[in-house]
């Protein structure tokens, strides 16, 4: 079955660009293309499509706005942010708004079609080699100043903050089980239950999670 993906940019080329791209590829289908946020908010509520590829910065209701939107009433549409990572300080703010990961424009065309199936899997941008570098950029980045006092890091077991620090460094369920000396299914559940626990939709938002209550450093 293929993945259903929502384009939202407003440069027409890089929608074209992005649907000429995916038309090689059988499990990726664009089911629609948007020009601004609030077109964007419509679209995943009339589609329901699987990933919805959002950039930040557009005419009217910006990425984030939408961003929030979607993800607070479209229970099954996960959105990727699609920045020009350099030039754009609200990643953070994508981020907390719900977005399940996020892609830079001038990656490999391979890297970004991974990541829609990477995050349309129910996974997000921790993968090694593709979220490495970006969340080791975003973790260094200072918080809004509203933010920039840890949350307490409450109703989480001792070897669930392990867990969680592990997570906000990037590492992967294998990489903290080895690092835990535990087993990759223990690893597994301690993830599982951490989602459930801090009301996180994926990974990034664990990494969220983590970086907030002062646990995440960069991946190291």
């Amino acid at each position: 079955m293929s993945i259903r993906v929502v384009l939202a940019d407003d440069q027409p080329l890089v929608r074209s660009g992005l649907r000429v791209i995916m038309a090689d590829h059988p499990d990726l289908n664009v089911v629609g293309e948007a020009a601004s946020g609030a077109e964007a908010v419509r679209l995943a509520r009339e589609l329901s499509p699987d990933v919805l590829v959002m950039d930040i910065r557009m005419p009217g209701m910006d990425g984030i706005e939408a961003t929030r939107l979607i993800t607070a009433t479209c229970d099954t549409t996960r959105v990727l942010v699609l920045t020009t990572f350099d030039e754009d300080d609200h990643v953070y703010g994508a981020l907390r708004a719900g977005a399940s990961g996020f892609v830079v424009k001038d990656m490999a065309v391979d890297d970004i079609l991974a990541a829609i199936r990477v995050v349309a899997a129910g996974d997000a941008l921790i993968a090694p080699g593709v979220a490495r570098r970006l969340i080791a950029e975003f973790v260094n980045r200072p918080a809004p100043a509203t933010e920039r006092s840890p949350r307490p890091v409450t109703g989480i077991t001792e070897r669930e903050r392990e867990v969680l620090t592990l997570v906000g460094r990037g590492r992967s369920n294998t990489e903290i089980a080895d690092e835990l000396f535990i087993s990759v299914a223990t690893a597994k559940s301690h993830v599982a239950r951490l989602f459930t626990k801090l009301g996180a939709r994926d990974r990034v938002q664990l990494v969220i999670a983590a970086y907030e209550m002062g646990l995440a450093t960069a991946p190291r």
